[in-house]
């Protein structure tokens, strides 16, 4: 099996994210897909959007992802801190068990790394939910 990232968007403006519902209106345009998209935001040290990358593109209810094709990105964007999402196409926002695996993994290695995922907003068309927010990923950033 091998990764790709698929698409990726450079920015003319600075956007700052502070909040999940931030990152969830800068992102929401995938929640129409009708395949999962698991989607990096890279930040620099005030929180501001460095790129936009597609990571992996899965199927109607599942998308593979391993930390080391997220932090590859972050790595060479210089990135201080990260946010990951990805879109339910059922449209339910409730983290699956992967879901909160996939965001313990990414925590931990962001913890080695030195750069911390603040992060995980699972979405669909209507709604969102921040794993951070839902207590998956500890408060006490940096």
């Amino acid at each position: 099996m091998t990764y790709q990232i698929v698409s990726e968007r450079k920015l003319k403006n600075t956007i700052k994210i502070a909040t999940p519902e931030e990152a969830y209106c800068f992102i929401r345009r995938y929640a129409k897909a009708k395949q999962e998209h698991f989607i990096l935001l890279t930040l620099n040290g005030t929180n501001n959007v460095i790129s936009v990358s597609i990571v992996s593109i899965g199927t109607a209810n599942k998308t593979v992802i391993h930390p080391r094709e997220v932090f590859c990105k972050a790595i060479t964007d210089r990135a201080t801190s990260i946010i990951v999402c990805h879109n339910h196409p059922s449209g339910v926002v409730t983290p699956s068990s992967e879901d909160r695996k996939v965001t313990e993994d990414l925590y931990q290695a962001g913890q080695i790394i030195g750069i911390p995922l603040i992060d995980h907003i699972v979405f669909s068309k209507n709604s969102y939910t921040s794993l951070r927010s839902q207590g998956f990923i500890p408060q006490d950033r940096e």
